[in-house]
């Protein structure tokens, strides 16, 4: 191992390379090396059409982040789980300038695994039928990528996609701690990313480990479970000379609560005014039961699930958790999505999706951008904005309640008062369309696997039978011809036993999520 600047380090990366990242928001991110690499490309062109292959989102959606490869040229390829973050990457993406795929999170994390075992590549379900699928769009997120990285492969008469490897030149890794020897703590991370099997794949198929941390120390001084990444396994190790390079979130520096250091008062989490999006995360908070394993997806309407849980003070009768690898606390909302207050328990983030694909969920709360006739959710692709689908699909995919949270349509003015919802102003995009433009969940997936799906609005609540959306509650203060109906680009089936949304969930104070958690 040897110790070199980040300039030295952005100088070791050729024309042509795959780098390899593991990130999610600014959590694992080598900020450092990254600015050195866009200076470097800036002054003399060089590197030139490197490929990125990235799990997470990677940025803080400002400069900071994996846009900072934004320059035409600096990168020809770029495969994703969640690209939203990085508008210069994205514009160029926009403009068919950069090649670009879409992949499952779970798929991409634990991809580099595979790889470094020599095997052939990540086979698995997560995927079929939804935009990845390459009967449907193989992952392309625009005209110029034609590449195919997955296939349908067919094992005892089932079908499966198969990922397929590749190699790796470059692996940019983030710890806090290296010892002389190279080997990488991550004591102040809040999440144990896929930097192992990141550098096993990388070493494995003859490429270079370059990991930036904040501090070096004394060879045989680091406790051994504390070292998450073997020195034997790390090249270059850059020591970071600026704080705005080692932020542990996309909000914060540091918060010793994500990373396991204290634990804070549960009363010391904001809580959320009483709103549309309140009413809506209290409604879906009926649906859970004691002992559940939860996951809260990406999103203001998943946070609020948690932030109603803890104002109930029921976060200790379920199990909350985070894709990043969390048990247990309470998962954070964005800007510190994948981190988690107090929380009981951190693994491997690859680790997670392992439990996730193989059915541990119980229960997932996510948002929606669209959903269709069918029951078909888009998340990934929707009015010109592109932003990958995360751990969404297999998350979706694999759990055997899902419950998809959102406003019934984008921009409407709305009051909850006197128990009941108050439109002031209609909203202008619609979100019940007849057909999604990207298929993220698929209804038709769901449906032969017999998962329980709702869609849960301040109007009406939803629920997936047959390949059809069925409302079956709806919201106090709501007309169901004006206010729903005339909003949807198809007619829903209406059941015969047709409900109001309990009107309790419309108070300032509630105080009943006990009671159905007991059910």
């Amino acid at each position: 191992m040897k110790v070199v600047n980040a300039k030295e380090a952005a100088y070791l990366i050729e024309d042509g390379d795959t780098v390899g990242i593991s990130s999610m928001g600014l959590a694992g991110w080598p900020e450092e090396i990254a600015q050195e690499i866009e200076k470097r490309f800036i002054e003399t062109g060089k590197p030139r059409d490197l490929t990125i292959k990235q799990g997470s989102a990677c940025g803080d959606w400002k400069e900071r982040g994996i846009t900072r490869f934004g320059h035409q040229g600096l990168v020809k390829k770029w495969d994703a789980a969640h690209i939203g973050s990085a508008s210069q990457m994205l514009k160029l993406v926009k403009e068919n300038k950069i090649e670009t795929h879409c992949l499952p999170q779970g798929v991409i994390v634990n991809l580099w695994r595979e790889i470094a075992a020599g095997r052939p590549g990540l086979i698995t379900k997560v995927g079929l039928h939804t935009f990845v699928d390459p009967r449907v769009e193989g992952g392309k997120m625009n005209e110029v990528t034609t590449e195919e990285v997955v296939e349908i492969i067919v094992i005892d008469g089932e079908e499966y996609l198969r990922y397929k490897p590749f190699t790796v030149d470059i692996a940019l890794i983030r710890g806090t701690t290296a010892d002389e020897k190279g080997n990488l703590t991550m004591r102040k991370e809040g999440f144990i990313n896929e930097s192992l099997a990141l550098a096993e794949a990388t070493k494995n198929t003859g490429g270079i480990v370059i990991a930036q941390v904040e501090y070096l120390a004394k060879a045989g001084t680091l406790h051994p479970k504390d070292v998450k990444v073997p020195g034997s396994l790390i090249d270059y190790v850059v020591k970071a000379t600026k704080k705005e390079a080692s932020w542990q979130t996309e909000g914060l520096y540091y918060e010793p609560s994500f990373a396991g250091e204290i634990k804070i008062p549960l009363d010391s989490i904001p809580k959320i005014p009483l709103d549309e999006k309140k009413v809506i995360a209290r409604r879906a908070t009926m649906e859970l039961k004691e002992d559940m394993m939860v996951n809260l997806g990406y999103g203001m309407f998943s946070s609020s699930v948690a932030s109603v849980a803890a104002e109930e003070n029921c976060s200790d009768k379920i199990m909350l958790s985070a894709e990043s690898g969390q048990f247990g606390g309470v998962p954070a909302s964005p800007p510190n999505f994948g981190h988690s207050y107090n929380p009981e328990a951190m693994i491997d983030h690859g680790a997670m999706f392992d439990y996730y694909d193989g059915g541990g969920i119980d229960i997932t709360f996510l948002g929606f951008a669209q959903a269709d006739q069918t029951g078909n959710v888009n998340v990934s692709k929707f009015g010109g904005k592109l932003t990958g689908p995360g751990g969404f699909i297999n998350i979706t995919q694999n759990a055997q309640r899902v419950i998809f949270c959102g406003t019934f349509m984008v921009g409407a003015e709305l009051e909850i008062k006197d128990g009941k919802v108050i439109i002031k102003k209609e909203g202008k995009i619609r979100k019940f369309k007849k057909e999604v433009e990207q298929i993220t969940f698929s209804g038709k997936f769901s449906s032969s696997i017999k998962q329980k799906v709702f869609y849960i609005t301040e109007r009406g609540v939803f629920v997936l039978q047959d390949e059809e959306l069925v409302l079956i509650e709806i919201a106090p203060g709501i007309d169901l011809k004006e206010d729903i109906l005339r909003h949807m680009d198809f007619e829903p089936k209406i059941s015969k036993n047709l409900k109001t949304i309990n009107q309790t969930l419309f108070n300032s104070k509630w105080g009943n999520l006990s009671k159905y958690l007991s059910k």
